[in-house]
């Protein structure tokens, strides 16, 4: 059995690992291990590395540092046991002839470091029979190849002695080729001019330079992720997006399952969906505090804590001192124990910026104990204090009137500067006995935004007591009780109403948060003209896009207040027009 030193393939005769050796490692393109150098032969390699890589060379006596692209040793030649006969030696020779003949094909001799199959490295037992054309038994022959290290001058004594062959002529193919081998190749590298990126392509780098190109012409940056069409505005943005995709497409590898971009996307986009709807909730939740800030339910104290504060406040400064501070609050307290209020206090005091609607509503309580008709049933109810008006809403809704307005104000007021309007004044009069109506006026009728209709209204009203054939007088009383009046934000009560020579009409509009100066002008003796100037209010005044009326309209039997409280639970106004 032959076994080949190159690959240590075993081959059972001669003529077969010659046929083996000429095949698999003399005539396969060989390939460099130390650089990218391949497509040569043998001999062509040999030379390459003992040229290219002289501070190799000690490597070349280990068949595992030169490779051919069949996986096999490149840098030795075989060394083949086998029976010695004469004829080994005839046949050694011929295949060192064919090493040679493929040497001249290539025009160059065997480098340095590589080793031949000579017909001198042959050398054949003395126990061999010549007769019986093997080896005696029990002794074996073995060719071995020599490994000979020469000089330069050697190898191109070897040359020489080629191309002497070949009439002497050295062609100048072999000279390039030489050249060729002598140099090892290196791989040529782009790198980018504008970045640190490094390419090994030149096309792929020019791509990359004219994306680079765009951005400066586009005068922006954009960070487009790579794997979706997401545009982000940062480049940390853009990194936390990319991860979202590297963390998904982990855990689905993990999983043994496969996602697709798609549906990855459509997770991104619910994930940025459920983050818009909780910024839009929070943004609400702060909505929503500001409004119950501004209309007085977010816990800052009610009347008598205002009260306290802007006494506080005026004993800073200097404008009250502490004795009588002491003594108003001890008045306070008892008024308040009282549930009266005496007129001693005012809007600025402890209900400036939300008291307009229980001061209105008191104006109007008072104007019905002077009319006959609904004094007999409030005879024994007094002009109530602020936080008194509170209580008597509170159990007004306890009754079961309007459930909607009392879920709205969390069934509490007392305590609290909550603003009231149209419908917690139908409800306290209804609650007293008293029947009621509320007027809607939900948009402007006239030029310029105005509401006409309201006026109109307005004048009906206060003259119904007076219809007569004959022309109205000059000045006209009536008994009605006043209007309560409402818009956003505010609200006044109508006490009467006048008409001039053309027609046009104008209302009078006390103001609960007047000052005391102007109240008291109405009280003085002057000329009328001059004292109700201030209360004059004509359409072009009265610009809101909604108005509202509470008017009183008799008194309610107990069957009649019943019905008007189930009438209550789902509480609707008179809409003009």
């Amino acid at each position: 059995m032959l076994t080949c030193e190159i690959c240590g393939e075993e081959i059972m005769l001669e003529e077969d690992m010659k046929t083996h050796l000429l095949l698999s490692h003399l005539e396969n393109n060989m390939q460099c291990p130390l650089c990218s150098l391949s497509g040569v032969s043998y001999d062509e390699l040999c030379f390459h590395i003992s040229s290219a890589h002289p501070e190799k060379q000690h490597r070349a006596q280990d068949p595992a540092h030169l490779t051919s692209t069949s996986d096999c040793s490149a840098g030795t030649h075989a060394g083949v046991s086998e029976s010695e006969t004469p004829q080994t030696a005839s046949k050694s020779s011929s295949l060192s002839r064919s090493a040679g003949d493929s040497c001249d094909t290539a025009g160059e001799a065997a480098p340095t470091g590589a080793s031949s199959v000579t017909a001198d490295s042959v050398q054949p037992k003395q126990d061999s029979t010549p007769e019986s054309g093997g080896p005696t038994p029990g002794k074996t022959a073995s060719i071995t190849s020599t490994l000979t290290t020469r000089s330069p001058k050697t190898i191109q004594g070897s040359f020489r002695h080629c191309n002497e062959d070949d009439n002497g002529i050295k062609s100048d193919h072999s000279k390039a080729k030489q050249k060729r081998l002598s140099s090892p190749r290196k791989e040529k590298l782009f790198p980018c001019p504008m970045c640190e990126l490094v390419y090994s392509n030149c096309s792929i780098l020019q791509e990359h330079v004219e994306l680079h190109l765009q951005e400066q012409h586009s005068g922006e940056k954009r960070f487009e992720c790579p794997m979706c069409s997401v545009v982000c505005n940062d480049s940390f943005s853009l990194q936390e997006h990319v991860e979202l995709h590297l963390d998904r497409r982990a855990a689905v590898n993990s999983a043994g399952s496969s996602c697709s971009d798609l549906e990855l996307a459509r997770q991104l986009q619910q994930e940025e969906e459920q983050r818009g709807r909780q910024e839009g909730a929070r943004q609400e939740r702060e909505e929503f505090k500001k409004l119950q800030r501004h209309f007085g339910l977010d816990g800052r104290g009610g009347y008598c804590r205002q009260v306290e504060r802007t006494m506080e406040r005026e004993v800073a400064r200097g404008l009250m001192s502490p004795t009588e501070f002491h003594c108003k609050r001890a008045e306070m307290m008892e008024s308040l124990a009282l549930g009266v209020d005496d007129g001693r206090t005012r809007t600025q005091a402890g209900d400036k910026g939300w008291g307009c609607g229980y001061r209105n509503f008191q104006m109007l309580l008072s104007s019905l104990h002077r009319i006959d008709t609904y004094a007999l049933i409030l005879q024994d109810k007094a002009v109530p204090s602020i936080p008194q008006v509170q209580i008597m809403i509170e159990a007004a809704w306890k009754e079961g009137l309007d459930p909607q307005g009392a879920s709205h104000f969390n069934q509490r007021l007392q305590g609290t500067r909550a603003w009231i309007g149209a419908t917690e004044i139908f409800t306290l009069l209804i609650s007293m006995g008293i029947s009621a109506r509320i007027i809607d006026f939900h948009q402007p009728t006239g030029p310029g935004g105005t509401h006409l209709c309201l006026f109109d209204w307005v004048k009906q009203y206060f003259c119904q007591s007076s219809r007569s054939s004959r022309l109205p007088p000059r000045l006209i009383h009536t008994s009605l009780p006043p209007l309560y009046l409402q818009h956003q934000g505010h609200s006044r009560s109508i006490v009467g109403l006048e008409q001039k020579k053309n027609g046009s009409l104008c209302l009078l509009l006390l103001d609960p948060g007047s000052s005391v100066f102007d109240t008291r002008t109405l009280s003085s003796k002057g000329t009328v003209s001059t004292a109700i100037r201030h209360i004059r209010k004509f359409p072009g005044s009265l610009k809101h896009k909604q108005y509202q009326l509470v008017a009183v309209q008799g008194v309610l039997s107990a069957e009649e207040k019943q019905i008007s409280i189930l009438n209550s639970r789902t509480l609707s106004a008179e809409r003009i027009p």
